[in-house]
């Protein structure tokens, strides 16, 4: 019985990193480390290092950035809608059948922040650091909506700390990498299906009748946290007068995150078969490259693109365990995603309009790892991506400049059959609607 009742809450959000849903690059990941590069939808990131966000993008960047002390302070303020249209779900069986929901608006909205500083060293040397949130995850559900055994509320939070070095090979070339110290906690809640959980159990219907007959529901909170680390390298070449070329590489982590889960509004005769206890997982984040070009067409046009592949194949199967209690050490689940390798491609343009101003745009296509309906989760209803993105940057004093931009996400639909009768959960099918706004602001300072 205990197998079934923590995977209430865990089951769909074990492998999520951080903070906002839907409001990410696809999968987990935010794009938002910085806001200058928005403008673009991120496009030539790898190679455009035109200010400290480059300790972040591609670490060789910080050699173009000249001499002194640069930093960069930037937030993204992320606006999601995301909708659920039922279509054949079927309740958990012996819940209650009042509650059938769709759930409202699951969308959160949040402010991503970030801060980044790079400075030179010497001649070819320069050092950096970059503080911001790389992965993202936030959804809330009404709590009488169909889906609720299967989710209900999920808030995770990672902070990444990433020190750089670059170093200049010659006027045409330099590498670069850095190290990250990240942490990430994941907090959730989801319905706990008491009726069922006490029929399935050797006691039967007498069981079912002692915790008070059909409809009995709770609610199960999971709470993990833990740290990992990383690493990253880049290199940034001049194939041309004109064009420059960036490579960048960012590793996988390896968390162990720890923590409780506990159980509301429990009855008695099920204390024993559905106990608090401390639990733990273990998640391989995935490691992703890049390419990205930056040309200068001349007449004050500058074209941008990237390419950037990541390793969402890492996450396929992930054990969940108790630590603590009389079920120490038993595995409550094996849980399948089986996501899929992607592909994110966009492409932008920068434009000087006059000595100070700069104006922005770009396109970005990101697929999503996830892999058909049946895998898709009510905590991360992930699918493909269309990015339109628009920008400026002013010159608002000679050693100050400020950027802002605004991207909106065209998420194509996503349906759903998310289909968990064994574990008492029901079937969730149907179809998400999605949208997002990002409004972005960065202040650069260089001294």
């Amino acid at each position: 019985m205990q197998r079934n009742a923590t995977l209430l809450a865990v089951a769909s959000a074990c492998f999520s990193m951080c903070l906002v849903s839907q409001a990410r690059a696809a999968g987990f990941a935010l794009h938002e480390q910085g806001a200058s590069g928005l403008g673009n939808a991120y496009a030539g990131a790898a190679a455009v290092a035109e200010d400290a966000t480059t300790v972040w993008w591609n670490p060789a960047g910080m050699a173009r950035l000249g001499a002194g002390k640069h930093f960069a302070l930037a937030g993204a303020y992320i606006v999601p809608s995301t909708k659920f249209n039922n279509g054949a779900s079927q309740p958990a069986a012996l819940s209650n059948p009042a509650f059938n929901g769709t759930g409202g608006d699951a969308g959160e909205s949040k402010l991503v922040p970030s801060f980044f500083f790079a400075m030179d060293a010497g001649p070819r040397l320069n050092f950096g650091l970059g503080v911001s949130v790389p992965f993202g995850l936030a959804t809330k559900y009404d709590s009488n909506w169909i889906g609720r055994f299967q989710g209900v509320e999920s808030e995770v939070k990672t902070v990444n700390i990433n020190p750089a070095v670059s170093f200049k090979l010659s006027d045409a070339a330099s590498i670069g990498g850095g190290i990250s110290y990240q942490q990430g906690k994941i907090d959730l809640t989801s319905a706990v299906n008491y009726s069922a959980i006490a029929f399935a159990s050797p006691g039967g219907a007498a069981a079912l009748a002692a915790v008070g007959g059909p409809g009995v529901e709770g609610q199960n909170k999971t709470s993990v946290d833990g740290n990992a680390w990383g690493y990253n390298l880049g290199a940034l070449f001049n194939v041309l007068p004109t064009t420059r070329v960036g490579v960048h590489y960012r590793s996988s982590l390896d968390y162990d995150l720890d923590g409780t889960t506990s159980f509301s509004n429990r009855p008695a005769v099920l204390a024993g078969g559905v106990p608090d206890s401390d639990v733990k997982l273990s998640l391989k984040t995935p490691d992703s490259f890049s390419i990205s070009a930056v040309h200068e067409l001349g007449g004050n046009l500058q074209l941008l693109a990237d390419a950037t592949w990541t390793h969402w194949s890492r996450i396929r199967q992930l054990p969940l365990q108790r630590t603590s209690g009389t079920q120490n050490g038993a595995t409550l689940d094996t849980l399948t995603f089986n996501f899929n390798d992607v592909w994110r491609f966009s492409a932008g343009a920068n434009y000087r309009l006059s000595g100070a101003l700069v104006l922005k745009a770009g396109v970005a296509f990101d697929k999503s790892p996830v892999p058909n309906p049946e895998t898709r989760s009510v905590r991360l209803p992930d699918q493909d991506r269309t990015w339109l993105s628009f920008g400026a940057a002013y010159q608002i004093a000679r050693n100050a400049k400020l950027d802002a931009g605004y991207t909106y996400v065209d998420v194509k639909d996503a349906d759903i059959n998310n289909n968990q009768v064994a574990t008492g959960k029901g079937i969730v099918n149907g179809t998400y609607n999605a949208t997002i706004h990002v409004f972005g602001l960065q202040y650069q300072h260089t001294f």
